[in-house]
C-alpha cells in the first residue's frame, strides 16, 4: 500500500503578509489551481493504487486541513494533530506508526504540504523509478535536478548507480554560497535537496530507531496515548513535549547507510520566499509578476500582488516586491525576499498581531473581519458557513449588537431562542449566555458592534462547542 504522508505544519514567514501563523503559505491560494496543500494532495491521487493520505497538522491549522479535504472530496484521510512543532523527524515516526496500523507493509510517500511542482507528469514518473529502491529496504529522497547556482537549497551529491533511476547518497550538503553552489552546478553530481522521500514505514522506524533510539521511544509513548476527536486523531501532548526535535535529513538520512536518491526535473519549487515564486510564475514582457488591481509602469523584474481592493502603482523601479493585505503592505528588494523573516520577527517581539493573523480570521463556522476597532469599541463582519454555529459563549467585558445583512440567523440569548432576517437586529447584553447559528442554506452576513472595556478575543467563556475547542 503507497500511503501519501502530508507533512503541513510549515508557517511561511518569509512570505509574510499574506502567509501568516493561522493561515500559513500551505493552505493558501498563491499559484495554479487550489492552495499548496490541495495541490500536494491532488498529485498523490494520480499514481496508480494509491491510498487515502495521512496528514500531520497543528492543533492550529486541524480545521483549515479538514475543510480543504472536504473540498478535494477526499475520502478516509487521517489527521493527525501534533500538540507542538518538534520538526520533521517525530511528524513522520508519528505518520509511519499510524500507517503501519493500516498495513505492516506500508511504503510512505512524504511530502511537505507548501512545494509547487509545474509538472506532475515528471513527477509522477519519478515516485514509480523509486519504487523498486523503496521496496528494497532503502530510504529514497528525491532531488531536483539544478537549473542555476542556487544559495537557499540544501544539496545531494550522488554517488554509486543503485538501479538504472536511483543512486547512493554521498553526502548532503548545507546551503552553499554562491561560488560553491557554481561548482556544484558545473559538477553535475549534485541535486537540491527536496525533502520529500518514499520509504517503507517500517524500515524508517528501524533507521530511527537505530540512530535516535531516545526520539523513537518518545514518539511511540505520545503515539500510544492518541485519541480520536471529530474528525482527527490527537497525540497525548504531555508526552509529545518529551520528544527531541530534529529534521529527518539531521536524525536519519545523514547517518543511514541505506540512503538513495531519484534524480528528477519536474518544474519544483519550495516557494521558500517571494522571490522563489517569482521565478516560478508567468511574468509578462517587462519580467514582472502581478496579480490582483495592480499597474506597472516603467517597472521591471518586480512581483506585484494585491491582495485587497487597494490598487498597487509603481513607476520606475526594477526589481521590487510589492504586496498588499488588507491590514498590512510589504515593499522589499527582491535580492533581500529571505530577510522578510525579519519583519514578523519584529512584530512578534513588539506584540503585535499582524504576524499570526489577518484581518480576516478563519473559523471551523466561517470567518469574521475587523472592519474598525478603538478603545471601547470593534465592528465585525460576520460570516457563518449554512448548518454552521458559534460556541455557547458569554463575555465578562463586553457587549453586542448584531445587525443580519442576509441570510436567516437563529439566536440564543439566555433563556430565548428566536429569528433574525435581513435587517433585523438584537442586542446581547454584557455577561449573557448567547450563540449564533445560520439555519439556513446559504452563507448568513451579519455586522457585530463590540462595545466595553475589552473587546480581546480571550474574552470568550466557552460553555458549549461543536468543534472541540476550549
Amino acid at each position: 500500500m503507497l500511503i501519501p504522508l502530508i507533512l503541513s505544519g510549515g508557517s511561511g514567514t518569509r512570505l509574510w503578509p499574506v502567509s501568516r501563523k493561522n493561515l500559513p503559505k500551505q493552505f493558501l491560494s498563491l499559484s495554479g489551481e487550489g492552495t499548496l496543500f490541495q495541490q500536494t494532495v491532488s498529485r498523490t491521487r494520480l499514481l496508480p493504487e494509491v491510498a487515502a493520505p495521512i496528514v500531520v497538522a497543528s492543533e492550529d491549522h486541524r480545521f483549515l486541513a479538514a475543510e480543504q479535504l472536504q473540498e478535494m472530496r477526499v475520502p478516509n484521510a487521517s489527521i493527525i494533530l501534533e500538540p507542538l512543532p518538534r520538526n520533521t523527524a517525530p511528524a513522520i515516526a508519528l505518520g509511519a506508526l499510524h500507517a503501519l496500523e493500516r498495513d505492516p507493509d506500508a511504503l510512505l510517500l512524504v511530502l511537505p504540504a507548501d512545494h509547487l511542482i509545474g509538472d506532475t507528469d515528471s513527477f509522477s514518473d519519478a515516485v514509480k523509478r523509486a519504487l523498486p529502491s523503496a521496496q528494497a529496504g532503502w530510504l529514497v529522497t528525491f532531488g531536483i535536478r539544478p537549473e542555476r547556482p542556487e544559495t537557499g537549497f540544501g544539496y545531494i551529491r550522488r554517488t554509486d548507480a543503485i538501479d538504472a533511476d536511483a543512486f547512493r547518497v554521498g553526502q548532503f550538503v548545507e546551503k552553499p554560497n554562491a561560488e560553491k553552489a557554481r561548482t556544484y552546478l558545473d559538477d553535475g553530481g549534485y541535486d537540491w535537496n527536496s525533502g520529500m522521500f518514499l520509504f517503507k514505514a517500517s524500515r524508517y522506524l528501524e533507521e530511527l530507531g537505530e540512530h535516535a533510539p531516545a526520539m523513537l521511544e518518545a514518539v511511540k509513548q505520545a503515539y500510544a496515548g492518541h485519541q480520536a476527536d471529530l474528525d482527527f486523531i490527537r497525540i497525548d501532548a504531555e508526552a509529545f513535549a518529551k520528544v527531541p526535535d530534529n529534521s529527518i535529513d539531521y536524525a536519519v538520512m545523514e547517518k543511514t547507510q541505506r540512503a538513495a536518491v531519484v534524480p528528477v526535473s519536474c518544474a519544483w519549487s519550495d516557494i521558500g520566499s517571494w522571490s522563489a515564486l517569482w521565478l516560478t510564475g508567468e511574468r509578462d514582457d517587462q519580467g514582472n509578476l502581478r496579480e490582483g488591481d495592480t499597474i506597472a509602469v516603467k517597472t521591471r523584474n518586480s512581483l506585484l500582488r494585491s491582495h485587497d481592493r487597494h490598487l498597487i502603482a509603481t513607476v520606475g523601479v526594477d526589481d521590487l516586491i510589492v504586496v498588499s493585505t488588507p491590514d498590512a503592505t510589504l515593499v522589499a528588494h527582491r535580492d533581500a525576499a529571505q530577510d522578510v523573516k525579519q519583519v514578523v520577527d519584529e512584530l512578534k517581539a513588539s506584540g503585535r498581531s499582524e504576524h499570526s493573523l489577518h484581518r480576516v480570521v478563519r473559523r471551523p463556522w466561517g470567518s469574521y473581519d475587523s472592519l474598525e476597532i478603538s478603545d471601547r469599541f470593534q465592528v465585525k463582519r460576520i460570516v457563518v458557513k449554512p448548518g454552521a454555529q458559534l460556541s455557547l459563549q458569554k463575555h465578562h467585558h463586553r457587549a453586542e449588537h448584531w445587525i443580519v445583512v442576509s441570510g436567516t440567523a437563529e439566536v440564543t440569548c439566555d433563556d430565548k431562542v428566536f429569528l433574525l432576517s435581513e435587517n433585523q437586529s438584537t442586542y446581547i447584553p454584557l455577561g449573557s449566555t448567547h450563540r449564533l447559528r445560520n439555519p439556513g442554506k446559504m452563507p448568513l452576513e451579519l455586522i457585530e458592534v463590540q462595545s466595553g472595556s475589552y473587546l480581546g478575543e480571550d474574552d470568550i467563556v466557552r460553555i458549549e462547542d461543536v468543534y472541540g475547542r476550549a
